[in-house]
C-alpha cells in the first residue's frame, strides 16, 4: 500500500495511530518547569535548616541548664520578703547561677539553692501528679521553672561556712565566731516578729562549729523557715531548758557539694524583676 501524496509530488509518512499533534492534544504530559523544581528546592532547604536550627537551640538551652544556669519557682515563703514564696499562688521565679561555684566557694551571705540532704528530706512527698500525661507536662514545665522539680531542693541564706561557730543568745543575739551578725534583710512585719525585741527569733542555740566542707543556712523569714536549726542534733538535757543545737554539728549543716548555684535575679513577675541580694552579715 503507498502513502498519500500532497501536491508536490512527496508521500507523507504515514502514521498509523494518528497523528503525532493529535495525540499531543489529546494525551498533554506535564513538564515540570525549572522555577518549580528551584521553588521546591527552597523548600526543603529551609526546613532541614529549620530542624539544625531547633536542635542547636535545643542542644544549647540544655548546656545552660546543666552547666550555667537555670530557672526555680520558690514554693514557700522561708524566704520573704527577699524571695515570695507560692502558697496557692504565683511565686517568684529566680534564675540560678551554676557556673560561679566551680571556680569558687559559697560565701556568707549568699542565696543558694541545694538539694536537701537526707535528714532534712524525711516525710518529703512527691509534688507530681498520678496521672501520667499530667506528670509529663509538670516535669516539661519544672525544667523552665513553671513547676518546682521533683525533689527536695530547697533555697536558704548562707550565715556560716565551714570552721566558723554560730549561735544565738537573748542577750547576744546571732552571732558567728564570736561577732554579732548585721541583717538588714530580715523585716519584722513578715516574720510577725521583731529582732530587737526576739533576738533569736526563736529558741537559743548553739554553739555549733561549722565542719569543713560544710555550711549553715537560714531562711530570711526567720520565724516560718526550716532551716539548720530545725534539723540540728540536740542533746535531750539541753533541749528539755529550751537550748537546741547542741549535738552533732553534721546534722544540722548541709555539704557544699550539694549546692545547685546561687540566686541571681527574680526573673518572674515582671514586677519583681531585680537582682537578690547577697548582703554578708558577717561585714
Amino acid at each position: 500500500m503507498t502513502s498519500a501524496s500532497d501536491p508536490s509530488g512527496h508521500s507523507a509518512p504515514s502514521d498509523p495511530d494518528n497523528s503525532s499533534a493529535e495525540r499531543t492534544l489529546e494525551n498533554p504530559e506535564p513538564v515540570a518547569s525549572e522555577g518549580d523544581e528551584k521553588t521546591g528546592k527552597k523548600k526543603r532547604g529551609a526546613l532541614r535548616e529549620a530542624a539544625i536550627l531547633i536542635s542547636i537551640a535545643l542542644v544549647l538551652y540544655y548546656v545552660m541548664l546543666t552547666f550555667i544556669a537555670r530557672p526555680y519557682l520558690i514554693p514557700s515563703e522561708s524566704m520573704e520578703p527577699t524571695l515570695h514564696g507560692c502558697n496557692g499562688c504565683v511565686g517568684d521565679r529566680i534564675m540560678v547561677d551554676k557556673l560561679t561555684y566551680r571556680f569558687s566557694s559559697p560565701e556568707p551571705g549568699d542565696v543558694v539553692v541545694f538539694k536537701g540532704p537526707p535528714n532534712w528530706s524525711v516525710g518529703y512527698k512527691s509534688i507530681r501528679s498520678d496521672n501520667t500525661a499530667v506528670r509529663w507536662v509538670q516535669n516539661a514545665l519544672s525544667v523552665v521553672g513553671f513547676v518546682p522539680p521533683d525533689e527536695n531542693d530547697l533555697v536558704k541564706r548562707i550565715i556560716a561556712v565551714g570552721g566558723q561557730t554560730v549561735q544565738c543568745r537573748v542577750d547576744t543575739g546571732l552571732t558567728v565566731d564570736g561577732k554579732p551578725l548585721n541583717e538588714p534583710y530580715l523585716d519584722p512585719d513578715t516574720m510577725m516578729a521583731d529582732p530587737a525585741v526576739y533576738p533569736c527569733l526563736g529558741n537559743e542555740f548553739g554553739p555549733v562549729t561549722v565542719p569543713e566542707g560544710r555550711l549553715w543556712v537560714m531562711g530570711d523569714n526567720r520565724t516560718h523557715s526550716a532551716d539548720s536549726r530545725t534539723h540540728c542534733s540536740n542533746v535531750p538535757a539541753d533541749a528539755q531548758r529550751g537550748l537546741l543545737c547542741t549535738g552533732d554539728p553534721a546534722a544540722g549543716t548541709i555539704p557544699e557539694e550539694n549546692v545547685i548555684g546561687k540566686a541571681r535575679f527574680i526573673a518572674w513577675p515582671p514586677g519583681r524583676w531585680g537582682g537578690v541580694s547577697s548582703v554578708n552579715p558577717q561585714d
